[in-house]
């Protein structure tokens, strides 16, 4: 296959090195010249994604941000052959979906909308490696749910990046899902983090402190993005932590170990439903 990927940071740079690896053709662009510069001489691309090299990829990979890829796509799609999947990489669907497939339909490619559940606490192609998707989830928005093959040549085209599980849905419940197990996760610690205990911890931490502050480490510009683009579903799940978190300070501030023990076991209860 001939590839495309529109981004070569930790995503965009490990879709690279996968597709590589498998034997494809890839191209790719960044906004970062020299980044590209260093995939070429590494051998990870076989050229620059220009104009010429646009129109020769079966597949394009677009994963910038949801502003980023908008932008590429409104400057882009006229240059795209009919017979090029386009797929953004995204991680809020609504805007980037709603866009490529209102493209797709005037200019006659076809797009899809996915998100890799896979990442690391750090950003950036010196990160990236060729086994980042290797038995991880991807979500899968298509312009509609009951075209199979439009699904099956989808995998197909994917399958040298690894991924074990292929979850089909829409933008809305996309943007609603991943407020809670991404964006709050993001937020919770990186204001956890913050506290100026957090200065003292050597010595007082283990494996839960590890966990809960992995991905305090995160790419700000990003995230801030991602969270005001999908602010309507991350201030509800905002407000139900915080009810939680309230809850827990009345019970600790009255002495009430009837209430915290209670607290607690729902937690306990609520987590053992999610292993099922």
């Amino acid at each position: 296959m001939r590839v495309g990927i529109v981004g070569l940071g930790l995503i965009g740079g490990s879709a690279a090195k996968a597709y590589k690896a498998a034997g494809n053709i890839v191209y790719a662009c960044d906004i970062n010249c020299s980044i590209v510069e260093y995939a070429l001489l590494e051998g990870v691309l076989d050229g620059m994604l220009d104009d010429e090299a646009l129109a020769l990829c079966d597949i394009l990979l677009l994963t910038a941000t949801p502003r980023a890829v908008i932008g590429y796509l409104r400057e882009n799609a006229d240059k795209f052959s009919r017979n090029t999947l386009v797929m953004d990489f995204c991680g809020t669907k609504r805007l980037v979906c709603d866009e490529g497939f209102a493209l797709s339909k005037k200019y006659g490619f076809t797009f899809i909308g996915a998100h890799p559940m896979a990442g690391l606490q750090y950003s950036g192609y010196k990160y990236s490696r060729e086994n980042l998707f290797n038995g991880a989830s991807l979500i899968i928005v298509p312009p509609v749910h009951d075209d199979i093959s439009l699904l099956d040549e989808a995998k197909r085209m994917l399958q040298p990046l690894g991924f074990k599980k292929f979850v089909v849905t829409d933008a809305a419940h996309h943007d609603s899902m991943i407020a809670y197990t991404s964006q709050m996760c993001h937020i919770v610690s990186n204001a956890f983090v913050k506290s100026p205990s957090a200065l003292s911890h050597r010595g007082y931490s283990a494996g839960s402190f590890r966990d809960l502050t992995r991905v305090a480490r995160l790419n700000e510009a990003m995230w801030t993005e991602l969270c005001l683009e999908n602010s309507e579903n991350v201030l509800k799940e905002l407000d139900c932590i915080m009810k939680s978190l309230g809850e827990f300070r009345d019970a600790i501030a009255q002495g009430d170990a009837g209430q915290l023990y209670n607290l607690f076991k729902e937690g306990c209860k609520a987590k053992a439903k999610t292993d099922l």
